[in-house]
């Protein structure tokens, strides 16, 4: 059997008590897809962006949560006022809405406002030339 020595059982303690006590990072924020069935809107961006969101500077800086419509909103989340529409994006921090847009304005124009809403609410994220 494999045995750690009492050094290494400390070290390996302390060093699960620092990774557990690090201030909470960019988890706190959080882009939330509100989305329905059939909302052709919501497709487009599926289409367009969606499977990319993931993997760029804005998606790693506020990670997209799909949310339904009609569903409620897991606990410790609110937004400034209910969505009316689909898709609506709402930017959160520590699960308080900072900004929204409403609606899918198309790639180019997604991208824009996303880069606006994040640099406004100083969330750092750095886009690639």
């Amino acid at each position: 059997m494999f045995a750690l020595s009492l050094f290494r059982r400390l070290s390996l303690l302390v060093l699960l008590l620092w990774v557990t006590a690090l201030p909470a990072r960019a988890s706190d924020v959080a882009l939330y897809m509100i989305e329905q069935h059939g909302c052709i809107y919501c497709l487009t961006w599926d289409n367009e962006v969606g499977d990319a969101y993931h993997l760029t500077a804005e998606g790693r800086a506020a990670p997209l949560i799909r949310q339904d419509l009609r569903a409620a909103l897991p606990e410790g989340v609110s937004f400034a006022r209910k969505p009316q529409f689909t898709p609506t994006f709402i930017l959160t921090r520590d699960g308080q809405e900072i900004s929204r847009i409403e609606g899918y304005p198309g790639e180019d124009f997604f991208w824009g406002m996303l880069g606006v809403m994040l640099k406004e609410a100083d969330i750092p994220f750095e886009v690639s030339p």
